[in-house]
C-alpha cells in the first residue's frame, strides 16, 4: 500500500468518525426527547453500527502484513 493509500484511507476514516460522532449526538438527543420514533431511533443506531463496522475495517488496512 502506497502513503498515498494510507492517507486516503486515514480521511476516510476520520470523516466517517465525524459521521458516527454526530449521528450519536443526534440519537442521544432525540432519545431524551421522549417522544422519538422508535423505528428512527432504531435506524440511526443501526446506521452507527454499520459506520462503526467501516471504520474497524478500514483501520484494518492500515495495519501492515506481518507475512509479507
Amino acid at each position: 500500500m502506497g502513503r498515498n493509500d494510507e492517507e486516503l484511507i486515514k480521511h476516510k476514516i476520520w470523516d466517517l468518525e465525524i459521521q458516527h460522532r454526530d449521528l450519536d449526538q443526534t440519537v442521544i438527543t432525540l432519545d431524551a426527547s421522549g417522544n422519538a420514533d422508535q423505528l428512527l431511533l432504531r435506524r440511526m443506531k443501526l446506521r452507527k453500527l454499520n459506520l462503526k463496522d467501516q471504520i474497524t475495517k478500514l483501520k484494518s488496512q492500515l495495519i501492515p502484513d506481518l507475512n509479507a
